[in-house]
């Protein structure tokens, strides 16, 4: 969910069949012009999810303003037993709250039992902020989410707790037959094993997803070997143009120094590319 369009939305949605998502535009890329320092730079995209079709109450439902003064008990119960908005609403404001019993097992029963897939990915971000084991655990059991972005957002959530214990975990997560998932399980581990990931970058690099081949493109960068290189020279003449200029970017750079900025500490905030909301998202990577 992108966003709204005015006027006819079978020409918009079939417009859209015939071009390029606008989310897949270079310029949103997250790997233009920036240097990826922390996963929080990482974009988390829905190329599957067709624009116009959020309702103005599905596009509030991240405004949190509304209930940054209610009680958390409030807040608890209306994860539990509002409307789909006032859950999303409700595990998001939780977040902020001071971390208590109450909210941590709020929040872990909305990630595991609410049965809107926004709710579950808001509510293990939500939940992740307040740390510990059973974010973690909620995490790992959310990685056979049958929604892919709550999935994705487990990755993400096991990589903030404790990436080095959950290596397996996450290790697990590079064969998802979402792009997102294994986009973000790659990042999580180049951050540990750095070199070490040539072999699963590599096969990344020729993935379906052009997503998947963007990043995998770009942590080739920070590979100091001949095979990286070669491929990424093949890269340069990939059919997806965010690919081709991630690659030439990349056979730029000093393989040693990019390692070093990619393995910089989490940040704990959040930022939107160009056209997104809440609802349509990267997680807090």
């Amino acid at each position: 969910m992108t966003g709204c369009h005015d006027g006819d939305d079978d020409e918009f949605e079939k417009h859209l069949e015939e071009d390029p998502d606008p989310q897949l535009d270079p310029e949103r890329s997250p790997g233009l012009h920036v240097d990826i320092e922390a996963l929080e730079d990482i974009e988390v995209s829905r190329e599957d999810v067709t624009i116009g079709e959020a309702t103005p109450e599905e596009l509030a439902a991240s405004d949190t303003e509304p209930v940054e003064d209610d009680a958390v008990a409030s807040l608890l119960a209306d994860a539990e037993q509002g409307s789909k908005t006032d859950r999303r609403r409700a595990v998001l404001a939780l977040k902020d709250r001071d971390t208590s019993d109450a909210v941590v097992n709020g929040l872990a029963r909305a990630a595991t039992t609410d049965e809107d897939g926004d709710v579950r990915q808001f509510a293990v971000e939500a939940l992740t902020a307040h740390g510990g084991e059973r974010a973690a655990a909620v995490a790992v059991e959310l990685l056979d989410d049958p929604d892919p972005w709550v999935r994705a957002e487990a990755v993400v959530a096991l990589d903030n707790v404790d990436r080095e214990a959950h290596e397996d975990d996450i290790d697990a997560a590079l064969d998802d037959d979402h792009h997102a998932v294994r986009r973000n399980a790659a990042i999580s581990l180049f951050k540990l094993r750095g070199e070490d990931m040539a072999d699963a970058l590599l096969e990344q690099s020729r993935d379906d997803s052009e997503r998947v081949r963007e990043w995998a493109a770009h942590m080739l960068g920070g590979v100091d070997e001949d095979r990286a290189r070669e491929r990424l020279r093949e890269l340069t003449d990939d059919p997806a143009s965010v690919v081709r200029q991630t690659a030439e970017r990349s056979l730029e750079v000093d393989p040693g120094t990019f390692r070093r900025q990619f393995g910089g500490a989490l940040e704990n905030d959040a930022r939107l590319l160009p056209g997104e909301d809440r609802l349509n998202r990267m997680p807090d990577l």
